[in-house]
C-alpha cells in the first residue's frame, strides 16, 4: 500500500468515527474520490449503507447516528423537534419500543438520501419558518465536541444532549420548543387528545424560556393552541406569562371539523374536549 493510501485511510479513521456516516460530497470534498472510494469499499475499509451513503465497518448506524452525522460532520441545520424530542426528554405519554418516526425541523430539508436508508425509521422534515421568524435552527459549530452538561440548554430554544459513551452533541428541541412543534401538527398529523395529555405532563416548563419562543411565533394557531391547553391544566409556569406581549391574530379558526367554538381563543376544538379537565 502507498504511503499517500495510508494517509488517507488514516485521516479517514480519525475524522469519521465508527457509527456515523457521511455521503459522497463529503468524501470528495476531502479528497477521496470515485475510484479511491471504490477501492475502500472492496477492501472493507468502507460499507456502502445507500446509494451515495458511507460508514466504516461497525455495524448498521441508529437513528441518533444518523441524525448526529447530519449535524456536525455533514453541517446541516436540522434539530430533533416536536414529538421524538420530548419522548427523548421523558415527556411520552404512551411507551413505545423504537422509534419509528423521527421529527427533524429547520430552515433547509435534510438530504434527499435519508429516506433512501436502510431500517424501519421515518424521518419527517418541517421547515422551522412556519413557527418562528429570529429563533431558527441552527446546530452551528458542526463539531463533534462531547457535552460536558448532559442538557446543555442554548437561547434558541434547542437543547444539546450528551448522547452515547463519546457523549457527542445530539440537538433537540427543548421541551419549550418541542410542544410547540407538536402543536404546528394539528389536526393533520397530531390529535387533540394526545396534546393535551402532552400538556398535561408539562408542568415544569420554563416560563423565562416559553415568553421568547411565543413572542416570536409567527403561527397564530399554534399560540392559540398553546394557551388553549395551558388553560385547561393550570400549571404555575402560565401565571408568569406575558400574554400582552404575544400577538394572537385576528379573526376564528376552524382546526376541528363539526367542533366546537371556543370563545377565548376563536378556535373550534373537538366536542369532547369540554374545558374541563
Amino acid at each position: 500500500m502507498s504511503k499517500q493510501k495510508r494517509v488517507s485511510i488514516n485521516w479517514l479513521d480519525l475524522h469519521l468515527p465508527e457509527g456515523l456516516l457521511v455521503d459522497a460530497a463529503w468524501l470528495a470534498a476531502h479528497g477521496y474520490s470515485t475510484s479511491l472510494r471504490t477501492q475502500y469499499v472492496t477492501a472493507r475499509r468502507l460499507m456502502r449503507l445507500a446509494g451515495r451513503v458511507y460508514h466504516r465497518p461497525s455495524g448498521e448506524p441508529t437513528w441518533p447516528h444518523v441524525v448526529i452525522s447530519l449535524q456536525t460532520l455533514l453541517g446541516h441545520d436540522l434539530a430533533v423537534g416536536g414529538r421524538t424530542a420530548l419522548e427523548l426528554q421523558g415527556f411520552a405519554h404512551y411507551l413505545t419500543q423504537s422509534t419509528t418516526v423521527v421529527h427533524l425541523h429547520g430552515p433547509k430539508p435534510p438530504p434527499t438520501w435519508l429516506q433512501g436508508l436502510p431500517g424501519k425509521v421515518t424521518y419527517r422534515y418541517r421547515n422551522d419558518a412556519r413557527l418562528f421568524r429570529s429563533q431558527r435552527v441552527s446546530t452551528a459549530p458542526h463539531t463533534l465536541d462531547p457535552v460536558t452538561d448532559n442538557r446543555s440548554q442554548r437561547a434558541d430554544g434547542l437543547v444539546a444532549m450528551a448522547w452515547g459513551p463519546w457523549n457527542w452533541p445530539l440537538v433537540v428541541s427543548s421541551p419549550e420548543r418541542a410542544i410547540l412543534e407538536c402543536l404546528d401538527e394539528l389536526p393533520e398529523d397530531e390529535s387533540f387528545h394526545h396534546a393535551d395529555m402532552l400538556m398535561e405532563g408539562l408542568s415544569a416548563l420554563s416560563p423565562n424560556r416559553l415568553q421568547p419562543l411565543l413572542t416570536d411565533c409567527c403561527n397564530v394557531k399554534v399560540k392559540r393552541l398553546f394557551f388553549y391547553f395551558a388553560d385547561r391544566h393550570q400549571h404555575a409556569w402560565l401565571k408568569r406569562l406575558d400574554r400582552t406581549a404575544i400577538d394572537f391574530g385576528r379573526g376564528k379558526r376552524r382546526l376541528a371539523k363539526g367542533g366546537k367554538l371556543d370563545p377565548t381563543y376563536m378556535i373550534t376544538v373537538p366536542g369532547d374536549l369540554d374545558g374541563v379537565h
